[in-house]
């Protein structure tokens, strides 16, 4: 399912993962800087609509690469502040920016782990978790949408690989909560 196809009518709120979601995903390696950085088709006019007709618009993304010191927050910083500004010029906007860069996949605030939406819920009291929606490319955002008991949908993705771009459709999954 493409981000352009989501019916989003039921939702207030809305959590988008990064990598693979919004910008292509460097598949073995990881958006270092800027210039490494690309909107997939179709998310800043998704971004845009929504900013329109909805509430809240959050980013919640592992970062792992800054834990691994291949590149670093100033930069992730950096990377998020000129999307958020591209975003911005094409009508949309975001909210707030929820990141996580533990290596490890104990840590509470790497998703899966629901930290970054209890951040996110202290930050942000009227965000209704029963109107909010979770976007990702993959397993990892539903289980992450699960273990906040929020809905879910998986998406399709644009990879990069030996630096050939590649559509990669995945089964549509919709998490609900229960």
């Amino acid at each position: 399912m493409k981000l352009t196809e989501i019916p989003f009518d039921k939702y207030d709120t809305f959590l988008f993962d990064r990598d693979g979601t919004l910008n292509v995903h460097i598949v073995g390696g990881y958006v270092r800087c800027w210039e490494e950085f690309r909107f997939i088709p179709g998310a800043l006019d998704t971004l845009c609509l929504l900013h329109q007709s909805h509430k809240h618009i959050f980013i919640v993304s592992n970062q792992r690469g800054v834990g691994k010191a291949i590149y670093s927050e100033k930069n992730l910083i950096d990377i998020h502040n000129k999307m958020c500004t591209e975003i911005i010029a094409h009508g949309g906007y975001v909210h707030g920016i929820y990141y996580c860069t533990a290596i490890s996949n104990t840590d509470v605030c790497r998703k899966p782990n629901t930290g970054l939406f209890e951040q996110l819920l202290h930050e942000h009291p009227d965000v209704n978790p029963e109107t909010t929606l979770m976007i990702g490319d993959s397993t990892v955002d539903m289980e992450f949408a699960r273990n906040c008991n929020i809905d879910g949908i998986q998406v399709d993705s644009v990879k990069l690989k030996n630096g050939v771009e590649e559509y990669v459709r995945n089964d549509m999954r919709i998490y609900r909560k229960k």
